[in-house]
């Protein structure tokens, strides 16, 4: 009996280890997506030259670029933007709780 019950212990240990192996794995797959999307973003802004200001206000992502038409708001579109407002050389971009960790990775190039 007791013998059972250490190998059904030993059994849930390596399910756990396992399990905390995959969110690992998956967490950091995440990140290296997002270190992409940050870049991409960069590009499709005009380039880091073009980015004059960016601030942040929860999900909503403010951007002052030197030319507004350098942007390609299809493109930040398709990497997740729900919208964008475009007010004389600023964009306003509504990110979803990534917005934060965008104007961070921004103001550390700019």
């Amino acid at each position: 009996m007791g013998d059972l019950i250490l190998s059904t212990a030993i059994q849930y240990i390596i399910i756990a280890i396992v399990i905390l192996i995959i969110l690992a794995v998956a967490f950091k797959l995440t990140r290296k997506d997002f270190a992409i999307k940050e870049n991409k973003l960069i590009g499709y802004l005009g380039g880091e030259d073009n980015i004059i200001n960016a601030e942040c206000n929860m999900s909503r992502f403010k951007v002052i670029l030197r030319d507004v038409t350098l942007a390609d708001k299809d493109a930040i579109q398709r990497l997740g933007a729900k919208g964008i407002v475009e007010i004389d050389n600023q964009l306003k971009i509504i990110f979803d709780n990534n917005a934060k960790q965008l104007k961070k990775y921004i103001d550390e190039i700019v």
